[in-house]
């Protein structure tokens, strides 16, 4: 993974344009507790209040400039320099004057001029006019080169530059930088000491004395009037600052700037892009090293820790070290292969938790798995108490059709299989737990692992609805094989009542499953509908729930453990919008009677009343068939 994230990014070391995102991070890291270099350099700016008092437009005659080298030689200074082009001369008694105050001490700006041609690019040099020069006075290119975004950031490398020509006039010569060394910055715009050019004019009036002793003096414009990032003025620069202030730098101050820079080695120097590729590499290896055993909340402090440890590194290269190691392409490494690395995992989670959701919706159904999965603290593990409806439903005849089809296992299961599926697909619908097939018969809950208030009435629905699948099978077999199809049967008994629901087993393999007399109830209810001859025999508890859904008829009181007094048993006859209809009606008061009668020890009254309620139910006739066979047997 580090190697393909490396080789992925590689191109970027060595794409130019990008080197323009790892210059906003130098200009940030740069301004974070810059060096502050020996104040030595005054600034005399041409400023708003010079030309205020002056009162003359730009250019300003010659005399004035004259005057104040004179002024600024009488203070003390030790080299003045004009950050201004004196390219062209003025007028014969102006240049004159000029030329006069200048000397070996005076430094002048000249210019170096790129013009692109069909067969190359010409450069020329732009000196002041040679009465100056022949005067002594000191050319010095003022050229800068702003990067791609227009930010002043590369240290200008010619021997004869402005701020290398004043230095070594000052009696302090310093070798050039190497190419692609970077200005470090001291400040935002008037950082360096600066007096308006009118005072400086007059400097016994306007200024403390000595201000100007063994100083080197740089004069330029530096105009406030617009000097934002986006209004521009003459001669200024967006430089690390503009980022934090959004104000330019004039140039004066600029070359003041680079001048502090060769004199007291503070320019910066990057590293060269091998090494570049080096770190990135490194940084990936790292990263992969620490996410090795996969992504986790340490891991993301591992992360974050190496990416402040990167930009660390690289401003304390920088401040101790002069020395410019991008941190981008390394940082961005760490991150991808993180991010990578969690991607992975992130699939890997997401193809477990499909493959565990799709093995709980053989258990759950649809909607309770996607609420599971956006709230896995709802499946506690061990054991709780809740109350629960559980159901147990049986497969009546399976014993004797798997002695019929002993020679055809194949069938025996293709049949069995083909009934259980909408069995549960029944439990499933009405939201409740599959907790067990036990070859032919099927154990379910409701409420539980998440709560459903109405659990008692899905459980009946899930019942009803099981019924209603085995006549739509049953009708589909005999279309299929004819009148000797195999015809399946159900008995089913749902209880309601307190359990214990949870994780029950060994430490080695364990179950989600119910205990409880409420669950030993259920199961004894299934066993009985074989005997009532009924589908369906719902305990009291559940009855009393679906009462008001459903209409019921008690099939008898039989005795339940813990308690002193035998319980009523219930069947479902009908649905609740049929409690009007009059053979419904009249069913629920017969059988009413009949057990009333059969309970007096009326057993002539309840024979006649359950032979008419059988004629009122024929579903129920087998299980009136036993009600009378019982009674009759009373009766002997």
């Amino acid at each position: 993974m580090a190697g393909l994230v490396a080789a992925l990014l590689t191109p970027l070391v060595f794409f130019p344009p990008f080197k323009l995102v790892e210059a906003k991070i130098f200009d940030i890291l740069s301004i974070i507790v810059p060096p502050r270099p020996r104040a030595s350099v005054e600034v005399v700016a041409i400023d708003e209040p010079s030309f205020s008092e002056i009162g003359q437009r730009w250019p300003w005659p010659r005399e004035l400039h004259a005057r104040l080298a004179e002024r600024l030689r009488a203070a003390g200074a030790k080299v003045v320099a004009f950050d201004i082009i004196f390219s062209e001369p003025s007028t014969e008694e102006a240049d004159r004057r000029f030329a006069a105050a200048l000397g070996p001490d005076v430094v002048l700006a000249s210019d170096d001029v790129s013009t692109k041609l069909d067969h190359g690019v010409q450069i020329t040099r732009v000196n002041p006019i040679d009465p100056f020069l022949d005067a002594g006075a000191v050319p010095g290119v003022a050229s800068v080169a702003p990067d791609g975004d227009v930010y002043l950031r590369q240290m200008p490398t010619q021997p004869d530059g402005f701020a290398a020509e004043i230095l070594r006039v000052a009696g302090e010569p310093a070798q050039p930088p190497p190419e692609g060394a970077l200005i470090q910055y001291f400040g935002p715009a008037r950082s360096y000491p600066t007096v308006s050019y009118y005072q400086a004019l007059d400097p016994e009036t306007f200024l403390q004395p000595g201000r100007f002793k063994d100083k080197i003096v740089l004069v330029g414009l530096s105009l406030k009037a617009a000097t934002s990032a986006d209004a521009g003025a003459p001669d200024t620069f967006p430089t690390a600052y503009t980022l934090t202030t959004g104000e330019l730098t004039a140039g004066v101050e600029v070359q003041a700037t680079i001048l502090d820079n060769l004199r007291h080695d503070l320019f910066v120097v990057p590293i060269p892009r091998i090494a570049v590729l080096a770190l990135l590499v490194a940084a990936a290896c790292g990263a992969a090293a620490l996410s090795i055993r996969g992504v986790t909340w340490r891991t993301g402090l591992a992360a974050l820790f190496m990416i402040v440890f990167l930009f660390a590194l690289a401003w304390l290269a920088l401040r101790f070290g002069r020395i410019w190691a991008p941190p981008v392409l390394p940082a961005a490494a760490a991150l991808a292969v993180f991010g990578a690395r969690f991607g992975l995992d992130y699939a890997r989670e997401r193809q477990l938790r499909q493959a565990v959701s799709e093995a709980f919706s053989r258990y759950l159904s649809p909607d309770l798995v996607a609420e599971l999965a956006r709230d896995p603290g709802a499946l506690r593990l061990g054991g709780e108490r809740r109350n629960l409806s559980v159901l147990f439903c049986d497969v009546r005849g399976f014993t004797s059709l798997s002695e019929t089809l002993k020679d055809q296992p194949e069938r025996l299961t293709a049949l069995i299989n083909r009934l259980l599926d909408p069995l549960s697909e029944a439990v499933l619908a009405e939201g409740g737990t599959i907790d067990k097939y036990m070859g032919d018969c099927i154990m379910a809950f409701w409420n539980a692992p998440l709560p459903s208030p109405d659990h008692p009435r899905r459980a009946v629905r899930a019942a009803m609805r099981m019924m209603e699948a085995v006549t739509v099978l049953n009708t589909a077999l005999r279309q299929e094989e004819g009148e000797g199809a195999p015809q399946f049967a159900v008995g089913i008994g749902i209880n309601t009542g307190d359990c214990v629901v949870g994780n029950v087993g060994s430490r080695w393999r364990y179950d989600y499953s119910v205990l409880g007399d409420a669950v030993n109830l259920a199961s004894r209810l299934e066993s009985l509908s074989k005997e009532y001859n009924v589908s369906l025999i719902l305990g009291p508890a559940t009855a009393e729930a679906v009462r008001d859904d459903y209409v019921l008829i008690e099939l008898d009181r039989i005795a339940v453990r813990g308690r002193a007094t035998e319980s009523a048993i219930f069947t479902v006859v009908a649905s609740a919008s049929q409690r009007r209809d009059p053979a419904v009606a009249e069913l629920s008061r017969l059988h009413a009677e009949a057990l009333e009668n059969l309970r007096e020890g009326k057993r002539t009254e309840a024979l006649g009343l359950v032979v008419r309620c059988r004629s009122l139910a024929p579903s129920l006739a087998g299980y009136y068939r036993t009600l009378m066979g019982k009674i009759g047997g009373m009766s002997r």
